[in-house]
């Protein structure tokens, strides 16, 4: 098994710049010192569980920003893809409105640290709420190596997160 990537909890000065975007009411240096960093539930898990850092209530077709506090530096040649987790995903619809999370290894040395945040959905069809409480598994990632063209000759870097790769940004 290759080990190739280490998590890590952004700086408090960056979360609590970000905890204001997010849901839940708490203040941020309580919510930054209760952080969990992602972990496998067993030794044959793909996925490491990201935890909920507080309650999280999700009603039909609303959706909510929620600041992980964590970051990942990875050995180059691997990706992290971010999903619901599966149980949530199938009981509610939950989902991420990305679709998929791409965390990119060198957004790792990003603006704001590499600060993995998250925008998810309750899709559900009917009148269920989504209820995640402070501590439970909400998303998975799982590490991916990916390969690049022959051809290849990219040479920008990053500055920032979401879109920030591209030239032509279109609005979020």
């Amino acid at each position: 098994m290759n080990r190739i990537a280490e998590f890590e909890k952004v700086s408090l000065e960056q979360f609590k710049e970000d905890w204001q975007k997010s849901v839940g009411e708490e203040s941020a240096e309580e919510v930054y010192e209760g952080l969990k960093l992602p972990l496998r539930a067993t030794a044959g898990s793909a996925g490491y569980d990201f935890f909920a850092p507080v309650d999280i209530e999700i009603a039909p077709e609303e959706e909510v920003i929620i600041a992980t506090g964590i970051r990942v530096k990875m050995e180059p040649g691997w990706v992290l893809l971010l999903v619901p987790r599966s149980g949530l995903g199938f009981r509610y619809r939950l989902q991420l409105n990305n679709t998929v999370g791409v965390i990119d290894g060198d957004y790792y040395g990003a603006e704001n640290e590499g600060h993995i945040l998250v925008r998810m959905t309750n899709d559900t069809h009917g009148s269920r709420k989504v209820m995640i409480n402070k501590g439970d598994g909400m998303l998975q990632g799982i590490f991916v190596p990916y390969g690049i063209t022959v051809d290849d000759a990219a040479e920008g870097i990053r500055a920032g997160g979401f879109g920030s790769t591209t030239e032509n940004k279109q609005d979020e």
